[in-house]
């Protein structure tokens, strides 16, 4: 027997094909990859029997970073990281998908692949390709490698794919690693050297990262443009002549064919002539019948726009409902830039899945009664059919922005395949005084499409009465209307989204990455109507590149380069060459960019408060013992005048002073934070250990629950009790700040222990480790006791003392809290090495036998 692995791209998508390859009869095990399920059944492939196992990974198995030496802010040059090697490495390293794919993979026979169908689906095929192939009972070159190529999650699309496997795409995969890299040296170059610049001169500009990116930064030009003209457009006054007409007691107006006069004495001279007139007649009547094109078959970029501007949804939002919709089996793969529909189409079929809709159905009968008008011919990009739903669904199955955006697909579908909307639309024309007006009336003789488009309804709120040339109109109001110019309106999402693909910024997948990038880098804020308005980081920002060099936030560069990328994926460019054309190009770009960094500063220092006139007296320095201010605007942070020294601090909380301690490798005043996530436990920390690990095994953003000072009563060395056997990569310590509800907690993760509520002091035997390595703990009462005999003292090991497992009941906690999942921890210090102690001085302590209390 054959055995078969398969991999799709999430969880949920490798259920679901499991679920339909297995006609419902898969058994499903828990892998060691915390997300990923294991399902199996029995069947044949390729005329052989065979066990199928389908599994998944949780998007990129790798990310792409420097190597470790080159992620030091303060030590590395910023241009160095156009020439600084990369490195793979697991994207998430908490949830073992490597290992759990080595292990899934040996001694398998075949490996299929059911990544998402785009680009970046087929760079991930090739992340799992390089971790299983080695493991692999017999690799024969491409004849066991194979890839699912599929555009829903459907019964029918599943089992074709099954059917006509291929092989997956190296150049698509090179053209993703190529944008990586690109991206990863530009985007650090730029955002370190200008972060760094900004954020050492001044504290008033609220973004924790000054970041460039070679789409997202020509996105937000695009919104600083249109803020250009509105600021620069200068209003100028207009008049126009409004006259109303009667005819057989029916009221209507006319237009004036000149619409508006700038000179107001060459208006009044005509408003004078035409208000002496009474009455008129009609000189000529033209009926025409018009139609309203249906819509072209949905893409991604339409599909955006319309949630946005129709459904007041956000594009990064609406691609994660889209996302999701497309999982659950309710829409088609909604990651494509085709328009047209495949010859092949099944129209009738997806009409009678449709054809139970709870609002739609008489329309969907009503198509398939009178018969299916062939769709607008579109454009084929060769990539996925359009987006369409799948099935019906129903409010109940779906709600909120989920069942709006799934209506609007299905409305869109159905509009594609019905009638144009027809009607008639008669103009009128009359003269008065010399001067030309129309009128214009419109009667819908055929809605077609708009009846389920009916936010497009054809406006005929003007109708005419039946008039004939000659007939006679009398003029019941002249007027003579002041109006002025009004600016552009600032950029909507649907007319940036417009404007990305035009000048191929970005993909029909990562535009709205790149627009919601600069909404959280504050440069940009979502007023009414969806409307982008640049702050006035933004501005200043794209402002200085056009001072310094205007390449550097216009579309054409990265349109360049997105056609290289193009090059990659069609195998008519070499990946290395494209690499390091780009990389020649922008190295030099940024050469000059910070040598000319004044000129950019200088629009700084008009828009944004110096760092010496920020914040608020807060902690002394350990240096100068002078007080240091805190700035609380993004990044927060600590800022000594005196040396001219910033320290970080964690974001997105609140920090006070911790009892005025001090630390006692460099003196500094500990501080104490606090996130804002409501649960989240108070943190001791130094500033200048946070900004720099004093250790070097230390990653930066250290706090006092890693810290190895052997003797500092704060330190992890100090108030370690046992490893965290709930993430299994941090270290239970006593949380001294909790006092008096004591409790111990993970320094990695969000695990805590109660102890003894109302204690007097809670503090870890030095030296004292339990044979189970647990350090022996001590708790002390002033009034009432909860211990045997009222008495006020105890010290024992939690894991093994009689007294402490009663009261305690430390092993509960910990079965309780693995059942339920311990998400990571918020703890700014978390991601720092080591975060698990060893025993104080390296040793595990005498011991006391099996830790029984004293």
């Amino acid at each position: 027997m054959v055995v078969v692995l398969m991999i799709a791209e999430k969880p949920s998508l490798a259920q679901s094909i499991a679920k339909i390859l297995s006609h419902g009869k898969m058994k499903s095990r828990k892998g060691i990859a915390k997300p990923c399920h294991v399902h199996e059944y029995n069947d044949t492939f390729r005329g052989q029997p065979a066990q199928f196992r389908v599994t998944s990974v949780c998007g990129h198995v790798y990310s792409l970073d420097f190597q470790s030496q080159y992620n030091n802010w303060d030590a590395v040059d910023p241009v160095d990281l156009f020439d600084a090697e990369v490195r793979r490495k697991d994207a998430n390293p908490d949830q073992n998908i490597y290992k759990f794919l080595k292990q899934e993979g040996h001694g398998i026979d075949y490996l299929i692949l059911w990544l998402d169908c785009d680009r970046e689906g087929e760079n991930i095929c090739f992340e799992v390709i390089d971790i299983i192939k080695p493991a692999m009972r017999n690799v024969r070159g491409d004849l066991n490698i194979l890839r699912a190529k599929f555009s829903a999650i459907t019964d029918k699309d599943i089992f074709r794919a099954m059917e006509t496997l291929i092989t997956p795409n190296k150049n698509e995969a090179l053209s993703v690693d190529a944008r990586q890299e690109l991206d990863l040296r530009i985007g650090c170059a730029f955002t370190r050297f200008q972060t760094k610049f900004f954020q050492g001169r001044y504290g008033d500009l609220d973004s924790s990262l000054i970041s460039y990116g070679p789409c997202q930064t020509p996105t937000l030009g695009f919104c600083v443009e249109r803020h250009d003209k509105i600021k620069s457009f200068e209003p100028e006054k207009y008049w126009k002549i409004d006259v109303k007409v009667r005819y057989n007691n029916s009221t209507f107006a006319l237009q004036w064919d000149r619409v508006r006069i700038f000179d107001k004495n060459v208006a009044s001279m005509f408003y004078e002539d035409i208000k002496a007139v009474t009455r008129t007649r009609v000189t000529k009547i033209t009926t025409n019948q018009k139609s309203r094109s249906r819509p072209i078959a949905l893409n991604t970029v339409e599909m955006l726009r319309k949630a946005s501007s129709g459904l007041n949804i956000g594009p990064h939002h609406a691609m994660a409902i889209a996302e999701r919709l497309y999982i659950q089996g309710y829409i088609s793969y909604p990651r494509t830039e085709t328009t047209s529909y495949p010859q092949n189409f099944d129209f009738k079929e997806l009409l009678g899945k449709l054809s139970p809709h709870e609002d739609l159905r008489e329309y969907v009968k009503s198509i398939q009664k009178n018969g299916i008008n062939n769709p607008k011919k579109g454009q084929d990009a060769g990539d996925h059919p359009p987006i369409t739903p799948m099935k019906v669904a129903s409010k109940a199955e779906l709600s909120g922005d989920s069942w709006r955006l799934y209506d609007y697909i299905v409305r869109h579908f159905l509009a594609t395949i019905m009638e144009d909307c027809r009607f008639t639309q008669t103009t009128c024309m009359v003269e008065i005084a010399k001067e030309d007006f129309t009128c214009n009336g419109i009667i819908v003789t055929s809605p077609g499409f708009l009846n389920v488009m009916n936010w497009l309804q054809q406006d005929d709120s003007q109708n005419l009465p039946n008039l004939d040339r000659g007939a006679a109109l009398e003029i019941v109001d002249v007027k003579l209307s002041e109006h002025q110019t009004s600016p552009p309106d600032y950029l909507t999402e649907s007319e940036l989204i417009t404007l990305m693909e035009k000048h191929g910024i970005g993909t029909d997948a990562s535009i709205p990455v790149h627009i919601n990038n600069i909404c959280e880098r504050n440069y940009v804020k979502i007023t009414g109507a969806r409307r982008l308005q640049p702050t006035q980081l933004g501005i200043v920002l794209i402002h200085g590149y056009h001072k310094i060099d205007s390449d550097l936030a216009l579309p054409t560069m990265r349109a360049d380069v997105e056609k290289q990328l193009n090059l990659i994926a069609m195998g008519k460019a070499d990946f290395k060459a494209v690499v390091k054309y780009a990389t020649d190009i922008f190295r030099n770009k940024f050469c000059y960019f910070k040598d000319s960094i004044p000129n950019m500063d200088q629009l700084f220092e008009v828009s944004f408060t110096p760092l010496a006139e920020t914040g608020k007296p807060f902690c002394r320095c350990g240096s100068c013992s002078r007080y240091m201010k805190l700035i609380t605007a993004k990044p927060s942070r600590l800022y000594c005048q005196t040396c001219n020294q910033t320290y970080n601090l964690p974001q997105n909380g609140t920090m006070k002073l911790y009892k005025e301690l001090k630390c006692p490798i460099d003196n500094f005043e500990l501080l104490l934070f606090a996130a804002n996530t409501g649960t989240s436990k108070p943190i001791p920390l130094c500033p200048a250990c946070f900004t720099k690990s004093p250790y070097p095994e230390m990653s930066k953003n250290m706090t006092c629950n890693h810290c190895l000072h052997p003797t500092c009563p704060h330190s992890m060395i100090q108030n370690r009790i046992i490893d965290c056997q709930v993430c299994n990569q941090g270290t239970i310590v006593l949380d001294a700040p909790s006092a008096p509800k004591w409790r111990m907690t993970c320094n990695r993760c969000k695990f805590f222990v109660p102890l003894l509520p109302n204690a007097s002091k809670v503090y870890v035997k030095e030296d004292d480790i339990c044979v189970c390595k647990t350090s022996l703990i001590t708790i002390e009462f002033k009034d009432a006791s909860p211990f045997p005999d009222g008495k006020k003292s105890r010290s024992g090991c939690l894991r093994c003392d009689d007294v402490f497992i009663k009261l305690i009941k430390m092993e509960s906690v910990i079965e309780e809290q693995l059942s339920r999942g311990i998400p990571k921890s918020s703890n700014p210090g978390s991601h720092g090495k080591p975060s698990r102690g060893r025993g104080r001085k390296g040793g595990r302590g005498r011991g006391r036998g099996r830790g029984r209390g004293r």
